[in-house]
């Protein structure tokens, strides 16, 4: 893998990584460091750092190019020990170890969302320039398990399919402010918002903005945008359709957050990692690094 001849053809960069090669340069360093404080937090630890055998990634470049190439691709871990020169179970292992760094890494340059707000006052310090926050759901498939117990937890009758699911909120410059932690696909959107406070968290004089799925939230919380839902028997107006449509241009913004987590198709795709935390890390480094290159985009 010639890292460097990427700085020379910014189309394949993107499609291997997700990141331009200025993002990707800007990542390392801290990766690196990243690294290298994790080795240092185990206590049992006889060598020292950086001793011992060199791995098939022997630079911080290609561990970092070796994870972001796994999201963005999301291939089997045969695939990925066939392109990398690894065994399968080394592939997996470092798969695995090298997305714990990227959490890290992405937590020092404060682009990982927050898992929950407590209080009206921690909203207001950690997003004290939010005018407007976005709430919508999302859902990704994941295999059928094999349990009937476990069928019917994570059945989706909106999506008709196994999945797991996350409620986010953004703001009007599509940053993710808070991911939800990942529940199953049984759970309605606007049940896992109220189990997490998300609307009674809210400031007062902030507007939010979210679709017909959470309804109830307006009484939770005075400044609320919802759409009309309208019935057969008494179908909504066009004063009201409008109002809809002005909504939906309003609350497009969120619906973009999300299609940048799903440029990277281990988010995307069906979740075949069988591991109870992979749903969540996968979502939360999905949000964390659409939030790190928005910050180039600007």
């Amino acid at each position: 893998m010639n890292i460097a001849k990427l700085s020379r053809d910014p189309r394949a960069i993107k499609a291997l990584t997700g990141l331009s090669y200025q993002e990707f340069s800007d990542l390392v360093p801290v990766f690196e460091k990243s690294i290298y404080d994790i080795r240092m937090q185990k206590r049992d630890r006889k060598r020292r750092a950086g001793g011992g055998k060199r791995g098939v990634l022997q630079t911080t470049e290609a561990r970092l190019f070796f994870v972001l190439f796994y999201l963005k691709t999301y291939p089997t871990f045969d695939v990925l020990a066939f392109l990398f020169g690894f065994q399968r179970g080394h592939a997996c292992e470092a798969g695995h170890r090298y997305m714990a760094v990227l959490e890290t890494a992405l937590g020092k340059k404060i682009v990982l969302p927050e898992r929950k707000i407590n209080s009206v006052e921690e909203f207001l310090q950690k997003f004290p320039a939010a005018k407007e926050v976005f709430f919508d759901g999302v859902e990704r498939r994941t295999n059928r398990p094999g349990r009937t117990k476990n069928q019917k937890k994570t059945y989706s009758g909106k999506k008709k399919a196994h999945t797991r699911k996350n409620v986010v909120l953004t703001d009007e410059k599509k940053r993710i402010l808070v991911l939800s932690p990942t529940k199953s696909g049984r759970r309605h959107d606007k049940r896992i918002a109220d189990k997490f406070m998300f609307a009674e968290h809210v400031p007062p004089d902030v507007l939010i903005v979210a679709d017909s799925g959470f309804q109830g939230i307006q009484h939770v919380h005075p400044k609320t945008w919802l759409p009309h839902k309208g019935t057969k028997k008494h179908p909504l107006d066009v004063e009201r359709k409008h109002e809809n449509t002005i909504i939906s241009h309003f609350r497009v913004c969120v619906e973009h957050a999300i299609g940048g987590m799903k440029r990277y198709r281990a988010f995307s795709e069906v979740l075949r990692n069988t591991l109870g935390y992979m749903s969540d890390m996968v979502a939360l480094l999905a949000a964390g690094l659409w939030n790190y290159h928005l910050g180039y985009a600007r």
